[in-house]
């Protein structure tokens, strides 16, 4: 039932008055071939749009915009596309991460500056989703998230490909001597055969299932591959389904709890998602006013199994996942723990939405007696080399690397580690922890993916394929290995990581969830005391500001001054 009038949206003040103003929005918007009768008396809906030619997961998304529009334009609405920072996860440098907020800035800032009364977020690449969704929940008008899709399975000599995650074993393998320039050159043309994000676990997959967990996706929208034809029905649903919104007049603020998170993290963690889902997880919360804390992913992490049999934990790919029964049949497994009565965008309750999904592949998504992994799809770790907290995924690493005590082997920055890891003469054994130092928010800067440190070339010829790492980087969720990410704080500001010195003990248990650096306090402290900070990387531009604003790890590296609570709310515009 409408909630709206016309008169109500916002997008009158801009159309539908009888202004010198208004004379000009309408006369500019006929100069493009509209009719009055095209934009009258309608709700405008953004497109946000985040293809680019730079960015190979929404190439698609030209055809998916007209199938979009073809929804709006069915329901009564008026749509508009508005492009949006792209942010192609294997083209940006240093990092994505460090454009994340941009985005979100960016989002939110067109959506207030234009006669917006309802939007759809077309994203899918890592940083598109929570970019977007942090953007959209601080503007706080009816919202709906389009998510790319899964790219098709890849494909070398019979083999089933998994991008990343078979990149880096690969890799690895090259670098052992065990793979030809040939084979390598056939994996390169294989791997990625459609438009779509990761078809595996990646941060891409993880956050596009937590938006739909979260309640901004239409159900079961989140797992469907890109190439499909559903996909493209999902479109033009999505686009209808705004329009809705638009006049029930149903906010981001309406859908968002305590609650909603919860279900988000539960299903992160029933996937084996991407480490990276934590700090966006905590950004989105912290938008919407809710101050959660890494605590609940290490709560939530001993009572939810691995269900989602997917790489780079498990064995299939995104695709198998939909044929399983994608999002909706993940969640109804888990439905006895989920906060059942979550609104979500399609007005229904989340608890509505999957009642009677079903598992049609046991194999891919597990039943809860027969998990993948029993709990522990993320664990929370906290010691003097963590205070504030830092994160690993159990099931990527080799168990008897789960409680170990090895000599740090530290490199200084990601450039000293490039240049000493495969030296011959590096004094490293497969008990070794490598430490990567300064890849941070602040330090690298933006948080790099960087965690997978790559295993000295001298191990891999032995045969090794895993060891302890540490780091305060990310890591790409497609990545796999006994990796301590997120390491809090930083080392750039100072934190105990910038300390560690060559030789040092180390102590990981995972059980215990502890992270200890095996020297005396004295021995700190007097480190600490000599510590010095190092020159900041940016003296202008948008990095001086991300260096100056960016909050850590913990609290989603998201700019202090965009958060919930920082100010007062930013007003509509006047219309002069």
């Amino acid at each position: 039932m409408s909630k709206k009038t016309y008169e109500q949206l916002r997008s009158h003040r801009w159309y539908g008055v009888d202004t010198l103003r208004a004379f000009g929005h309408r006369s500019r918007t006929k100069q493009m071939g509209f009719s009055r009768r095209d934009f009258e008396g309608k709700p405008v809906i953004g497109i946000l749009n985040t293809w680019s030619d730079m960015n190979s997961c929404h190439s698609h998304f030209p055809q998916r915009v007209e199938e979009v529009k073809r929804g709006i334009w069915q329901a009564g609405g008026f749509p508009v596309v508005l492009p949006a920072m792209s942010l192609g996860e294997p083209f940006v440098k240093p990092t994505t991460m460090l454009y994340r907020n941009f985005l979100a800035m960016e989002a939110e800032e067109l959506l207030r500056g234009h006669p917006i009364d309802g939007v759809v977020l077309m994203g899918g690449c890592d940083k598109t989703t929570p970019g977007l969704l942090m953007g959209a929940i601080s503007m706080n008008i009816p919202a709906i998230y389009f998510p790319a899709g899964p790219m098709l399975r890849g494909n070398w000599r019979g083999k089933v490909l998994g991008s990343g995650s078979d990149v880096w074993k690969y890799w690895a393998e090259r670098r052992a001597g065990n793979l030809s320039e040939e084979a390598w050159g056939e994996l390169e043309d294989g791997i990625a055969r459609s438009a779509g994000t990761c078809m595996t676990m990646g941060t891409a997959a993880t956050m596009m299932t937590l938006a739909e967990a979260l309640g901004f996706v239409l159900p079961g929208g989140s797992s469907i591959p890109a190439p499909d034809a559903n996909h493209a029905r999902l479109a033009s649903d999505t686009g209808r389904r705004i329009v809705e919104m638009v006049w029930e007049d149903l906010k981001p603020s309406d859908i968002l709890s305590l609650g909603a998170f919860e279900n988000a993290i539960m299903a992160a963690l029933a996937l084996s998602g991407s480490t990276n889902a934590i700090v966006h997880i905590i950004a989105l919360a912290r938008r919407a006013g809710i101050d959660l804390k890494l605590e609940a992913f290490d709560r939530l992490s001993r009572k939810i199994p691995v269900l989602a049999d997917i790489r780079p934990t498990g064995r299939f790919l995104m695709e198998d996942f939909y044929y399983a029964g994608g999002t909706r049949a993940l969640l109804n497994r888990l439905r006895a723990h989920l906060h059942l009565d979550c609104p979500t965008v399609n007005g229904a309750t989340l608890g509505a939405n999957i009642e009677g999904a079903e598992v049609y592949l046991d194999d891919v998504i597990r039943p809860w007696d027969k998990p993948v992994w029993a709990s522990g799809g993320l664990a929370v770790l906290t010691g003097n080399l963590a205070p504030r907290g830092a994160v690993i995924k159990p099931g990527a690493a080799e168990p008897h690397l789960l409680k170990h005590i090895g000599p740090a082997v530290v490199f200084a920055n990601y450039n000293d580690m490039e240049a000493r890891i495969d030296d011959p003469a590096l004094e490293v054994s497969a008990d070794s922890v490598l430490v990567l130092q300064d890849a941070g928010p602040i330090g690298a800067p933006g948080m790099p993916e960087w965690g997978q440190l790559p295993i000295p070339k001298k191990l891999l010829a032995q045969g090794v394929r895993d060891m302890v790492r540490l780091s305060d980087a990310r890591m790409s969720g497609t990545s796999y290995g006994a990796c301590v990410l997120h390491i809090c704080p930083e080392s750039r500001i100072g934190g105990p990581l910038a300390l560690v010195r060559d030789g040092d003990l180390i102590e990981l248990d995972v059980e215990a969830r502890r992270l200890e650096l095996l020297i005396g306090d004295e021995e700190l402290a007097r480190r600490q005391a000599a510590w010095t900070s190092p020159p900041a990387h940016y003296e202008r531009g948008y990095g001086a500001m991300f260096l100056t604003h960016v909050s850590q790890a913990d609290e989603g590296c998201d700019f202090d001054f965009l958060e919930t609570g920082h100010g007062a709310p930013v007003a509509e515009p006047e219309i002069h």
